[in-house]
């Protein structure tokens, strides 16, 4: 499976890594409902054997939760994947979210990520979000210290604007950012994107199928049947009138993948990979069926021509 350099690092990931959101179970603010912890696992099993070499998590995803799963499904591997986590999103014994920067939040939630993915060093180390903005300065100064004293091997930031990379660079390299892309989200194509290539600066997008919507398998029955919990519930991307030009734009991308030989959601994500400033697509996968059915995006690559149809079919839904 190709493998690109992750920004300033020595990293080289497949251009797909695993998303481990929703393998953080029910029960939490951004939770995607009930997820079995055995499916996660054997999830994260098919996708490091097919070849990813990359997961992505965060401490928040699940309250922990999701940190310690991908503890379980590491363990005892030949070679262990590398693991990306997150720092900033904190939340207190009443399970509410919020954001701190603070320079000892940081290094409390950095030991506390160490103890449940059981690692003596976390492989990308990543602020969540740019949440308090005041406090960007003295965050982006801890996380360097964090990987001078060797506790995580690289820092990146997660959806960031220019301006505020721009300020952390002033400190300390940024390796690597994650911000959200798809074909339904393309805000960063104008400033945030150029801005990392001119830096030297990897791009992991997230939700390249948008939560799923884009996969081929959402339809309006399985949406009007989510979880209770089910952030995207209240996405208006979920919702009309926005799902019907969603849902139009998905019969092109299965349309495209009829001709590949693969699936509208691998059409999706490899359409992310296309742009130059992209290094790879996390993907979130919850069953060992469903790393089958994107896998094959690491390898597609769009024509000119098919790119050309789904802009012209972004336009025409947008007019």
């Amino acid at each position: 499976m190709e493998k690109r350099r992750l920004g300033n690092s020595d990293m080289y990931i497949t251009r797909i890594g695993v998303g481990a959101w929703a393998m953080g179970g029910g029960g939490w603010q951004w939770a995607w409902g009930p997820q079995d912890d055995n499916n996660s696992i054997s999830a994260i099993h098919e996708a490091l054997d097919q070849g990813i070499n990359w997961i992505d998590t965060a401490a928040v995803y699940g309250l922990g939760h999701s940190e310690q799963v991908v503890a379980q499904a590491v363990r005892g591997r030949a070679t262990r994947p590398y693991v990306f986590t997150k720092c900033e999103r904190v939340w207190d014994n009443e399970g509410r979210i919020s954001g701190s920067l603070k320079a000892e939040s940081i290094r409390r939630e950095c030991e506390a990520s160490l103890r449940r993915l059981k690692l003596d060093v976390i492989d990308l180390y990543q602020i969540h979000w740019p949440d308090p903005d005041s406090d960007i300065e003295e965050g982006w100064t801890e996380m360097a210290r964090l990987k001078e004293e060797g506790k995580v091997r690289h820092v990146g930031v997660s959806n960031f604007s220019a301006a505020q990379m721009e300020r952390a660079q002033r400190i300390a390299p940024i390796t690597s950012l994650q911000p959200k892309y798809s074909l339904v989200a393309r805000d960063i194509e104008q400033g945030v994107l150029p801005f990392a290539a001119r830096n030297d600066i990897g791009v992991i997008v997230y939700s390249p199928m948008y939560s799923g919507l884009l996969s081929g398998a959402m339809t309006r029955e399985r949406i009007k049947n989510f979880a209770a919990d089910d952030w995207r519930r209240n996405d208006t991307n979920f919702q009309e009138p926005l799902l019907s030009r969603n849902l139009a734009i998905v019969e092109l991308l299965r349309q495209i993948g009829a001709d590949h030989g693969r699936t509208s959601g691998e059409v999706a994500i490899a359409w992310t990979l296309a742009h130059p400033a992209v290094t790879a697509a996390i993907v979130g996968v919850r069953s060992a069926e469903q790393v089958r059915g994107v896998i094959g995006a690491a390898e597609l690559r769009l024509s000119r021509n098919e790119l050309d149809q789904l802009q012209d079919a972004l336009h025409a839904k947008a007019a």
